[in-house]
């Protein structure tokens, strides 16, 4: 962060030759200046490089407010709060208003009668771009004060009349005056609200109890909607969806290894998960979002993706600390205990009611097969194979510590060439070899080459 401009006063704003630009030629000017620099304009987004982010760009240079359609979770929220990001990064005020009028062009009464009275004395603070953007989530409790304001009665009983128009105590549209204001989902709000917040963007004034005020913001709107309610259920007035200059649809990510760096940026992981077991996860969550058990039009959110890896993260922590293991990695044996915990997290189609553990488990499985021949494709695993074939028996489970796991093992040909595959090298921690043998045994078992039984959380394989 770069200091904060030593001016106070619009005098000392004048000198510096400051300028006035309005929100979007702010966010317009910033964005190209980063384009041509070759920078990230929205840092932290995965998989909307090729379609999303074109978009968006277009619609902020083009200075249009618009809004996100798409399912729950596919990062609506955060790409609307990187815009913010785009202003600048100190912007000036005056001094004490309440709607953070601009200094060279108040519109507020009070503001444009101390400009009057003070000249270029007229007090100017700086604000941060992140003060600069507020958020509301819609619901539908939500008020025309809360967006928009009312008539404070603390300021009519201290004198002033119902006519005064410094006895609005303004809303949050207005005080996002010069900034970006970003409206979560928008068809949760009631029609009449609708119609008061279309008031503001179109016709520049707000209305309340009885008078008309005129109120000129300056302002970039971004809401967010789910599809179905925008487009389909009628819950959006006509002439605020046709105030919208921009419709820019989202998805999931459609390559796994968007969903895997996504999974490794967001997740919180208390314990080691290779990341052969965050593609699992990752691919878990890609075949609930094909299935046609799982209603797709609720989707299936990227949280769920995060929150199963650190369930599987947990998991491995509680391993290490009943086993007193110095290291906690997760192995393949701490993915199934992530569906009972996230069962809730998927809506199913009605008539799977009763089989949603079964879906979560044969997909999981299926994740696990793809991810198997995904790693290990063409690599030679007959040590695995000639140890069971000579009728070892080997067990493993949440519960059972990578050193037990590897002395039942003991010397397998291939080992390396396995490691190598996944990531790991010759220094590789015993809990990662552990991990690495138990992903090859599960995956020899799901491709029918080895057997395996279950038995009270235990897994045996050879059985």
């Amino acid at each position: 962060m770069t200091a904060r401009p030593s001016s106070t006063t619009l005098g000392a704003l004048l000198e510096q030759g400051h300028r006035r630009r309005t929100v979007k030629q702010e966010i317009r000017d910033n964005l190209v200046a980063r384009l041509r620099a070759g920078e990230t304009a929205f840092p932290g987004i995965v998989g909307f490089d090729e379609t999303v982010l074109p978009e968006l760009e277009s619609a902020l240079l083009a200075g249009h407010d618009l809004v996100m359609l798409g399912e729950r979770g596919q990062g609506k929220t955060r790409l609307m709060r990187t815009i913010g990001g785009l202003l600048d990064e100190w912007s000036p005020a005056v001094d004490g208003c309440e709607i953070n009028d601009d200094p060279l062009e108040p519109v507020c009464g009070r503001c444009v009668r101390l400009r009057e009275e003070l000249g270029d004395d007229l007090p100017v603070r700086w604000r941060h771009r992140s003060e600069r953007y507020a958020e509301k989530l819609a619901t539908p409790d939500t008020s025309v004060g809360d967006l928009v304001g009312d008539v404070d009665p603390v300021k009519v009983a201290q004198g002033r009349t119902l006519g005064d128009p410094e006895t609005v105590h303004y809303g949050l549209v207005p005080r996002s005056n010069r900034g970006v204001f970003g409206l979560n989902e928008l068809p949760d709000l009631a029609e009449r609200i609708q119609v008061a917040l279309f008031n503001v963007l179109e016709e520049r004034d707000i209305q309340i109890r009885g008078y008309s005020l005129r109120l000129p913001l300056d302002l970039l709107l971004v809401a967010t909607a789910n599809p179905e309610d925008y487009t389909n259920r009628g819950r959006i007035i006509t002439p605020l969806k046709d105030r919208f200059g921009a419709e820019i649809r989202t998805h999931y990510p459609f390559e796994v290894s968007d969903e895997v760096a996504l999974i490794s940026q967001e997740a919180e992981l208390v314990a080691e998960v290779p990341e052969h077991l965050v593609e699992v996860v990752a691919r878990f969550t890609r075949g609930l979002r094909e299935s046609a058990a799982v209603d797709q039009r609720s989707g299936v959110s990227a949280r769920f993706a995060i929150a199963g890896a650190e369930s599987v993260a947990a998991s491995a922590l509680r391993r290490s600390a009943r086993a007193r293991e110095t290291d906690a990695v997760a192995r393949i044996c701490d993915v199934p205990t992530v569906v009972p915990t996230l069962l809730g997290k998927v809506e199913f189609e009605m008539g799977e009611e009763g089989r949603e553990r079964e879906v979560l488990d044969h997909l999981l499985r299926v994740a696990v097969a793809e991810t198997f021949r995904d790693r290990l494709v063409g690599l030679d695993l007959s040590g695995f194979t000639d140890l069971f074939a000579e009728g070892a028996v080997v067990e493993t489970g949440e519960l059972v510590p990578a050193a037990d796991l590897l002395q039942q093992i003991g010397t397998v040909p291939g080992l390396s060439k396995v490691l190598d595959r996944l990531g790991h090298g010759d220094d590789a921690s015993p809990g990662e070899v552990a991990a690495a043998v138990e992903f090859a045994l599960e995956g020899l078992h799901l491709t029918r080459r080895i057997d395996k039984d279950t038995v009270a959380g235990r897994t045996v394989y050879g059985a």
